[in-house]
């Protein structure tokens, strides 16, 4: 029988970051594509494009009624030109907080406010070569508060047993990887707590 080396520890100490020598707009790119010139711990030097991140973050949030529910919004989508079903989301305006932002959001999007909001984490889209991060808050402790939003339309709010996630994930409508990732998450923030 074969040894196998063990796989590396998900704690294990991380190797040190590429040096980055520079960095280079990227031509007819737009203001955020850009190149850069990195070394890596073992000599090798590589360019990499990158998406810079642009305004001031965002927030997806994952509101909760009670701790076996979690507040979906169906909402169109013109990416895949149909409505999908997930967590409310959105900006973080010049001047707020991440919790301050997750609040307004929840307020505009579900017709809640939350009195209990907790930033759990951030989440990345494509991290090989966006900077983009949003921020997943926890909300809790809701009473009803409704301020206009953006949408054109009123967003349909779809309570949704945390217990059925597996459920949700298998719907051709959820197809999201922030909202579904950010449900497994806070489901097991949950159930940390029980």
């Amino acid at each position: 029988m074969p040894d196998h080396p063990a796989p590396p520890r998900p704690d294990a100490p991380a190797r040190p970051l590429p040096i980055i020598h520079g960095t280079q707009p990227q031509e007819g790119g737009g203001p955020r594509r850009e190149w850069l010139d990195l070394e890596f711990s073992n000599g090798e030097r590589r360019r990499y494009e990158r998406i810079k991140s642009g305004g001031h973050g965002s927030v997806i949030i994952a509101a909760v009624p009670d701790p076996h529910t979690i507040l979906l919004v169906r909402e169109y989508a013109a990416g895949t030109h149909r409505y999908e079903l997930g967590l409310p989301k959105g900006r973080i305006d010049a001047g707020e907080t991440v919790l301050d932002a997750a609040n307004r959001e929840l307020k505009e999007e579900v017709g809640f406010g939350a009195r209990k909001l907790t930033r759990l984490r951030s989440i990345t889209l494509a991290p090989t070569y966006m900077s983009h991060e949003i921020h997943l808050v926890l909300a809790e402790d809701l009473y009803p508060e409704r301020l206009p939003g953006d949408e054109p339309e009123e967003l349909e709010v779809v309570p949704w047993r945390l217990a059925d996630l597996h459920e949700l994930m298998l719907r051709e409508e959820c197809s999201e990887g922030r909202s579904l990732a950010a449900m497994f998450i806070v489901r097991e923030v949950l159930r940390a707590r029980a």
